[in-house]
């Protein structure tokens, strides 16, 4: 029953790995250039984008990559969860909140996974257009500058092993 308590925690820590994906998802230029919209939804649709990216590399890595992926989704769920605390919502609706965050994030992490993972950019830019700019963009109208910084941040994420991940610098080519 108490084994939980004194199990070893072998997962390195995510905590540059996490800051540098969130530095990604708030680089002003998918705002300012790519029009995705600066709210919270647009916010957190850039930030499920970037995870899906970096969940994608570490996928393809051996353990204990797959537990520092845990601990990243298990990160960015409590700050989504501190967000909206901080953004007043009250502790009984925070838990169905962060449910329907959940919910979403998976279900675009696979689209995204699914697109990526088909070379057909094409697929790509549906889901982008469905899901960071909620289907107000044609996917003929999702920007290439767009698509070329995913293509960057996966090349630049997929040079990576898991030590570079984890140093926090992983996204630098993500970003201007």
């Amino acid at each position: 029953m108490f084994g939980w308590l004194f199990r070893s925690r072998s997962v390195p820590d995510v905590t540059g790995l996490f800051l540098d994906l969130v530095a990604a998802a708030r680089n002003p230029v998918a705002y300012r250039e790519h029009g995705v919209a600066d709210s919270f939804e647009g916010r957190f649709e850039r930030l499920a984008l970037v995870t899906t990216l970096v969940l994608r590399r570490l996928s393809q890595l051996s353990a204990p990559a797959e537990a520092v992926g845990q601990e990243v989704v298990d990160q960015l769920f409590r700050h989504l969860d501190d967000g909206l605390r901080r953004s007043g919502v009250g502790d009984l609706s925070v838990g169905k909140k962060v449910k329907a965050l959940a919910q979403g994030f998976y279900g675009r992490a696979g689209a995204y996974t699914a697109a990526i993972e088909s070379g057909d950019e094409v697929q790509l830019r549906a889901a982008l257009a469905r899901n960071l700019y909620g289907s107000e963009r044609m996917p003929e109208d999702v920007p290439a500058g767009l698509v070329a910084e995913i293509r960057d941040m996966i090349a630049t994420l997929d040079s990576k092993d898991l030590a570079g991940l984890l140093a926090g610098d992983a996204l630098a080519g993500g970003r201007t």
